[in-house]
C-alpha cells in the first residue's frame, strides 16, 4: 500500500473556487511541479507539434474539460482523480458517493495479474484434432521462444504465462483453431507487446500445424486483468429530503435488479459506470476505446448481458456494491507517457503501477454507479444533471460572464432547460 497523503476531501465549496484556486490546491496536495501545474492550466496541454507525431494529418488538437474528484479513500489511501469528460454531473456524483463510502471505510480494490491474450486464427490445416495437439505438445518450446521475444518485458518480470488452444467447431467459413498467447505485460497496456509476439510466433505456428495463420491480435476481452473495487455504504448516511436510508437502499438494490435481468436497461447502467471509468482512463492517457470494448464484452459473458455491478446489504442492513471488470490501463508507453496532461494527471495520483491504477479507475466507475442508482431510486435522474446542463445550454444560448449561472438557475427553476426558452430570456433581459 502507498503511504499516506494530504486529504483531498477539502472544503465543501471547493466547486465555488476558481479554477486557478482549484488547480493551486490540487497542485498543493498532488505536489505537482510549476511546469506540470501549466501544463493542466493551459488549454493547448498538447503542443500540436508534439500531437503530429502521435496520429496522421493533424492540424490541431482538441480541448476537453479536465476536472478533479474528491474524497475518494481507495485501500485507505486518499486520491484525487482527474477526470476528462464533457458531460455534467459526472465529477460532481463521483465525489459525493465518495464522501459517502468514507464512512463505510471507503473502496477496498484490487486486481487480477495484469495478463493479456494475443489470438493467432489458423487456417486451412488437413486435421484440426492433430493440429490442436501438436501445438500443445511444444508448448513449452514456444513460450521459452516468446519470451526471448521482449527482452524489456522479460527484465520487469512478464513475459508469456500460458498457451492455450481452442477448436472453433462451427462458423461461416466452417471449422478453424485459435492459439491464444497468454502474457504479463506488467505496467504496460500491452497491444503492441502482445500483437509483435503473436506474429512472431506465427510461422512456428504454421509449420507445426501444417496450416495458416491468418490473424494475429490481441484481444480487448481481457479476461485475464480484471481489476475489483467494493464499497459498504453506512445505513446512516443514506438518508436525504424526505427519503428514510431503508427507501433509498432498498430503492437502489431494486435499480440495480432491473439491469441485472433486463438488457435493454443493462446497457444504460452500464454507461453510466463507464463515465466514470472512461474519465480517468482519458485523463491518464490510456485506451478507453478498449477499455469500453473489453467491459461490454464482460457484461455479455455469460451469453446475456448483464450489469456489471451488483448491490445488496450485509447482515447491519449497510449498502454493499461491488464491481469487477477487465481493466486494460498502463503507465508506460502510448500517449501516457507522450501527452505532457497524462504524466501529470498520473502523478496527481501518486500510483506506481498499473494495478494501482486500474484498482482506482474501478473505485471510480463503482462510485459513479451508485450516484446514478441514488439518484434514479430517489429523486429522478433529471433534477441534478439538468441543473449543471443548465449552465451549457446557458452558454450555447449567448449568455456571459456573471449572466451565465443567473440564466441557468432561471432555467433549472422553470424546468425548462432548452435553448430556445434560454435564447428568449436573453432577449427579455436585453430589453
Amino acid at each position: 500500500m502507498l503511504s499516506m497523503s494530504p486529504s483531498p476531501e477539502i472544503s465543501p465549496k471547493f466547486y465555488a473556487l476558481t479554477v486557478e484556486e482549484r488547480l493551486a490546491r490540487v497542485a498543493q496536495e498532488a505536489s505537482l511541479s510549476e511546469e506540470e501545474r501549466a501544463v493542466l492550466a493551459s488549454a493547448a496541454s498538447l503542443p500540436v507539434d508534439q500531437a503530429s507525431h502521435m496520429i496522421e494529418n493533424v492540424i490541431g488538437t482538441y480541448a476537453l474539460p479536465l476536472g478533479v474528484a474528491q474524497n475518494f479513500l481507495v485501500n485507505g489511501r486518499e486520491v484525487w482523480v482527474p477526470m476528462v469528460i464533457e458531460e455534467p454531473s459526472v465529477v460532481a456524483a463521483a465525489s459525493f458517493m465518495a464522501k459517502l463510502a468514507r464512512a463505510g471505510g471507503g473502496f477496498t480494490v484490487s486486481t487480477t495479474e495484469p495478463d493479456m491474450i494475443g489470438q493467432m486464427q489458423v487456417l486451412d490445416a488437413a486435421d484440426w484434432p492433430s493440429a490442436r495437439l501438436a501445438v500443445l505438445e511444444k508448448k513449452a518450446e514456444l513460450l521459452a521462444e516468446a519470451a526471448e521475444i521482449d527482452p524489456v518485458l522479460k527484465k520487469m518480470g512478464g513475459g508469456p504465462r500460458d498457451l492455450e488452444v481452442r477448436l472453433i467447431d462451427d462458423s461461416p467459413i466452417g471449422p478453424f483453431m485459435v492459439v491464444h498467447l497468454i502474457s504479463d505485460v506488467r505496467d504496460a497496456m500491452g497491444a503492441n507487446a502482445i500483437n509483435t509476439a503473436a506474429e512472431r510466433l506465427a510461422p512456428r505456428i504454421e509449420k507445426l500445424t501444417g496450416g495458416r495463420v491468418h490473424l494475429r491480435i490481441l484481444s480487448n476481452l481481457a479476461d485475464r486483468r480484471l481489476a475489483r473495487a467494493r464499497c459498504t455504504i453506512l445505513l446512516s448516511e443514506l438518508a436525504f429530503g424526505d427519503f428514510t436510508a431503508e427507501q433509498v437502499r432498498d430503492g437502489i438494490i431494486a435499480a440495480w435488479a432491473f439491469a441485472a435481468v433486463d438488457p435493454y436497461r443493462a446497457a444504460t447502467h452500464n454507461k453510466g459506470i463507464m463515465n466514470g471509468i472512461d474519465a480517468v482512463v482519458m485523463a491518464t492517457g490510456n485506451d478507453w476505446r478498449a477499455v469500453e470494448a473489453g467491459a461490454h464484452a464482460y457484461a455479455a459473458r455469460s451469453g446475456r448481458y448483464t450489469s456489471l455491478s451488483t448491490w445488496g446489504k450485509d447482515a447491519a442492513g449497510n449498502l454493499v456494491g461491488t464491481l469487477e471488470l477487465p481493466m486494460a490501463v498502463g503507465m508506460v508507453g502510448g500517449a501516457t507517457r507522450v501527452h505532457p496532461a497524462a504524466r501529470a494527471n498520473i502523478k496527481m495520483m501518486k500510483v506506481n503501477n498499473a494495478s494501482e491504477l486500474a484498482g482506482i479507475i474501478a473505485a471510480v466507475g463503482l462510485a459513479q454507479n451508485l450516484g446514478a442508482l441514488r439518484a434514479l431510486a430517489t429523486e429522478g435522474i433529471q433534477r441534478g444533471h439538468m441543473s449543471l446542463h443548465a449552465r451549457q445550454v446557458a452558454i450555447a444560448a449567448g449568455a456571459q460572464g456573471e449572466m451565465i449561472d443567473r440564466l441557468a438557475e432561471k432555467l433549472a427553476a422553470e424546468k425548462m432547460v432548452r435553448i430556445d426558452r434560454a435564447e428568449e430570456i436573453l432577449r427579455e433581459w436585453s430589453k
